[in-house]
């Protein structure tokens, strides 16, 4: 589970741009505490795996949000899927905008 987080991670930085030298930091115990005190929606349960479900950052990492556990919300597989790609998209335009005011 924790080896194919971390390749959906890779793809999406590599999706979002994001040098492979230059990860995105998630920490493991921002997850955990996020985890204990929002319970899985599907199962109550503090620890382990959601089925169905996947923690997000409210605003993305690659947009300057924080990896804090006040920025992290359970998004069903699908709701998720969906706001990767706008969150993708917004990195995109943001790093552009960065990159053309240089």
């Amino acid at each position: 589970m924790v080896q194919a987080l971390g390749v959906l991670l890779f793809g999406l930085a590599l999706i979002a741009g994001v040098q492979a030298t230059e990860p995105i930091k998630r920490s493991a115990a921002v997850r955990s505490e996020f985890q204990r005190h929002n319970p899985c929606p599907a199962t109550g349960k503090r620890q382990g795996q959601c089925p169905g479900y996947e923690i997000d950052h409210v605003h993305a990492l690659c947009a300057g949000g924080p990896d804090r556990a006040e920025n992290l919300q359970w998004l069903t597989v699908e709701e998720h899927r969906r706001k990767t790609r706008v969150d993708v998209r917004e990195c995109r335009r943001q790093r552009s905008q960065r990159t053309d005011s240089k």
